[in-house]
């Protein structure tokens, strides 16, 4: 594709998509995300890509056009099989057979940014794949994360409502995410994390990497055999238990995101097998963990009790930890907050638990909380996609499917945990650098505090600026206190203990 023609395609996606207010305009959204589609499909693998980064931002546009946008598939013709041979002999410093005693020149697969080959190595005879990135990839790529930023400051020089958009922000998600799978060797090391994380497990396998032919631009895995997750009539062939496979799959989903804080954030099922060598424990094979992610201590228990909180419908305290964490506006009232989030919850919570579906919940959660200037860092919107992933496939399997009845008292128990004078012993330990040097700034922060409510007649700024300013630093004063308290605590316990 000429750079032309993609221009041109950028324009179109600029001035033809948002002429008909896409993200603004809710009745014909379907229409309106298909035309994009469309057009994205016309502008090749990159802008594809980009698209299917798009579909998982519910925060930002409307859940019509994100289905749509799910549509979009990355399969691409592969280059050719001599590249492949030059690409490997070049990574690895050989010829191909002083390292595969086998090789297919076919690939298997072929997306946008890489093609996958079978082998089988050299020294031990074990079957291994081979994920080779395309030729010249990253320069094209870059050329594209061109284009695209100045499709977005177009758009937002143009168009009033991509304020709230905030489409550059979108565009720079897409570009630090892209440039990531650029590097295989930092898919590798999200592999190898993923592995150890679940060594133990027999619930879920992730393949072994070989570090010592892998590098940025090759990456060589252990071969692995499944089921595609979706094959139902096939797993009922091999035995396969539907309702526990389903629910296991909800274990890693919760294991992932609270008890390791790493999740592999791309789990469709495409990347996803059932192990039919574990029938007893009804066991998965993930494969692809280019994309990763993982949440801070505050978002985590932020979350939980944000679930916590939703499915015993108490829509005051909602409404605070929406704002305390800043996810919205933070001079919100929380009154006006709390009214929404009922009207919006209600319908959806007076269906049986095991009917309500959490990922959609989530989405139309932050869908009631636009007005209120929704922001949610990437980690979480990563968070809801592969919930929506995990949840979907686990319907697909068994659609008795009751998350909240395995996600309820997982939480609970992950929260009372939170309060163990263990964990915390743990934590303050771990952390104790980070939490003496806020201690050492919180008498400083005091006297500014106090300055500024001196000076509170003389300043220039508007009182509701002059408030928010003192709120967060009466906050931030409170949560050092709380933090030296807590400190002094566990130190003072365990000291006790320990005598």
């Amino acid at each position: 594709m000429t750079v032309i023609n993609i221009i041109f395609g950028s324009l179109k996606i600029s001035f033809y998509s948002l002429k008909f207010k896409l993200f603004v305009k809710k009745k014909d959204s379907q229409e309106y995300g298909t035309r994009l589609r469309k057009t994205l499909e016309s502008l090749g693998p990159m802008f594809i890509k980009f698209g299917q980064l798009l579909s998982t931002r519910t925060d930002v546009i409307p859940y019509k056009v994100a289905k749509e946008l799910q549509k979009l598939t990355d399969q691409c013709t592969p280059f050719n099989s001599n590249l492949s041979a030059e690409i490997l002999k070049k990574e690895l410093g050989c010829e191909l057979n002083e390292v595969f005693s086998e090789f297919e020149p076919k690939p298997f697969a072929a997306a946008s940014l890489a093609q996958v080959h079978r082998a089988k190595l050299i020294n031990n005879k074990e079957k291994v794949i081979v994920k080779i990135l395309r030729p010249n990839i990253k320069s094209e790529v870059k050329k594209n994360l061109r284009l695209l930023r100045s499709v977005s400051k177009l758009i937002s020089f143009f168009f009033k409502d991509s304020e709230r958009l905030n489409i550059n922000k979108v565009v720079e998600d897409y570009e630090s995410t892209i440039m990531k799978e650029l590097d295989l060797k930092l898919e590798a090391a999200n592999t190898n994390l993923t592995r150890e994380n679940f060594r133990d497990s027999d619930i879920l396998y992730i393949p072994k990497v070989y570090w010592d032919f892998t590098t940025s631009k090759v990456l060589v895995l252990e071969e692995i055999y499944g089921i595609p997750c979706t094959e139902i009539d096939e797993l009922e062939k091999a035995g396969i238990n539907k309702k526990a496979l389903a629910e296991n799959g909800v274990q890693i989903f919760l294991d992932q995101v609270f008890r390791d804080n790493f999740f592999h954030a791309d789990m469709h099922p495409g990347n996803i097998f059932v192990d039919k060598n574990n029938v007893i424990n009804n066991g998965y094979v993930a494969v692809d963990c280019a994309i990763a992610g993982s949440l801070s201590n505050e978002e985590r228990y932020t979350l939980a009790r944000m679930l916590q909180a939703v499915i015993k419908r108490k829509y005051q305290n909602l409404a605070k930890l929406f704002i305390n964490a800043e996810w919205v506006d933070v001079t919100t009232n929380p009154i006006d907050l709390e009214n929404t989030l009922r009207a919006c919850l209600e319908p959806i919570l007076e269906k049986p638990l095991s009917e309500i579906e959490f990922g959609s919940l989530l989405i139309y959660l932050f869908e009631s909380t636009k007005p209120y200037g929704l922001s949610v860092q990437p980690s979480l919107v990563l968070l809801q996609k592969t919930l929506i992933h995990i949840e979907g496939m686990g319907r697909q399997i068994y659609p008795k499917l009751n998350f909240w009845g395995l996600a309820e008292p997982y939480i609970e128990q992950w929260l009372r945990n939170q309060f163990d004078p263990i964990n915390i012993k743990k934590y303050v330990l771990e952390n104790k650098d980070e939490i003496l040097n806020k201690i050492k700034d919180a008498p400083i922060m005091v006297q500014e505090l106090v300055d500024d409510i001196r000076n509170i007649n003389k300043s220039s700024m508007s009182n509701k600026e002059l408030m928010i300013n003192l709120e967060n630093k009466i906050k931030s004063v409170r949560f050092m206190q709380i933090l030296l308290v807590i400190s002094i605590l566990v130190v003072a316990i365990f000291s006790f203990l320990t005598i």
